[in-house]
């Protein structure tokens, strides 16, 4: 809990040097909410935390930034104050801290769990089926997939009802989360404040390469998602069960989808290695590589089954596959993941506080 103090005291130190200075005004939405306010409790701070995306424009245009005495590194100071506020309202908060400290061996030791436990189901395999279900029966999938992405889901749920509590979020109205979705969806705020892009991974430069990476995740893991929704209609509603041809809608969602995932996480983590990590949450570059790379893994894993189907790779490519995408739902509370959760609630809560309802 000290820890969680200390960063939002010096958040706090920074945002009212910026709000007396006001040089970046308009550089993306925390600024205009910054200047809104004349003194800054802590869930103003955590509120600004969550809607920083780091672009970190402002640092670099900073007149008062280290060797000046003031020392600002605002993008540093709402990074750590956003990651741990993820971690303070993360349910159960025992698992946020472990996964904090041990996020790099978690990931891996799970998937390799994962993975041998679904290798060695297949000997368990039913008498008949086709395609994956001719290693693993549909029912088990489901039972052990189920509950995988509906509690994290739960979780998730009970995080935000918290981060909204502190942040003084009141009655949600649709129209709030209408706009906030917009904003999601288009990435404005990786645009920079002119519509140049961001300079993430290079101080002297503009670059959209970030809000196009992000843009190909999100909109990747989206058709992924949708692929996914859309067999399930099919086995359940109509009574088709896979596996489905290429012209079929799971495939035409699925296939793309994962491509642009790839390339989506492919380059936030190529671009995370050009930046410089000591504008980001201290500590967290580790953690925060291992899941792009985990969500890498689920998109090629399942690219090279969906390519190796109806050859004796399917064998250990399924339990591979399985485990990362297992080990992602059940993490996704604690990973990087939620801060698409947190981000389009702070999001929602600006959009409530520009309408006049503080």
């Amino acid at each position: 809990m000290q820890m969680h103090i200390d960063f939002i005291a010096e958040a706090r130190r920074q945002s009212e040097i910026c709000n007396a200075c006001r040089y970046c005004e308009g550089y993306c939405s925390v600024f205009p909410a910054l200047h809104r306010e004349r003194a800054f409790s802590d869930g103003d701070i955590t509120q600004l935390a969550n809607l920083c995306h780091n672009c970190r424009g402002c640092y670099y245009a900073c007149q008062y930034t280290a060797p000046h005495e003031f020392d600002l590194n605002l993008p540093q100071a709402l990074a750590n104050v956003r990651q741990d506020s993820w971690k303070a309202h993360a349910w159960p908060a025992r698992f946020a801290h472990v996964f904090d400290r041990n996020g790099v061996a978690m990931t891996g030791l799970l998937v390799l769990g994962f993975g041998l436990i679904f290798a060695l189901a297949q000997g368990m395999r039913p008498a008949s089926g086709e395609g994956f279900y001719a290693y693993l029966s549909h029912g088990l999938m489901v039972a052990i997939f189920s509950p995988a992405f509906l509690l994290p889901l739960l979780t998730i749920a009970i995080s935000l009802r918290g981060y909204w509590t502190t942040v003084g979020g009141g009655r949600l109205r649709w129209t709030d989360l209408r706009g906030a979705f917009a904003l999601a969806g288009q990435m404005k705020n990786l645009k920079g404040g002119h519509g140049d892009g961001c300079n993430f991974e290079d101080e002297d430069r503009f670059s959209h390469a970030r809000r196009h990476f992000h843009q190909a995740v999100l909109y990747g893991f989206l058709m992924c998602f949708a692929a996914t929704s859309s067999g399930t209609v099919l086995h359940y509603v109509f009574g088709l069960e896979a596996p489905y041809s290429f012209v079929s809608i799971p495939k035409l969602l699925g296939v793309p989808g994962g491509i642009l995932l790839c390339i989506g996480t492919a380059g936030l983590a190529w671009l995370k290695t050009k930046a410089d990590p000591e504008l980001g949450a201290s500590g967290a570059w580790g953690g925060e590589m291992a899941f792009v790379l985990l969500l890498f893994s689920v998109s090629a894993t399942g690219l090279a089954l969906y390519a190796a189907t109806g050859s004796g790779a399917v064998s250990w490519l399924l339990p591979l596959h399985l485990a990362t995408v297992l080990t992602f739902f059940l993490l996704t509370p604690y990973s990087k993941m939620a801060h698409g959760f947190y981000r389009l609630a702070a999001l929602t809560r600006e959009n409530a506080k520009q309408r006049g309802d503080a």
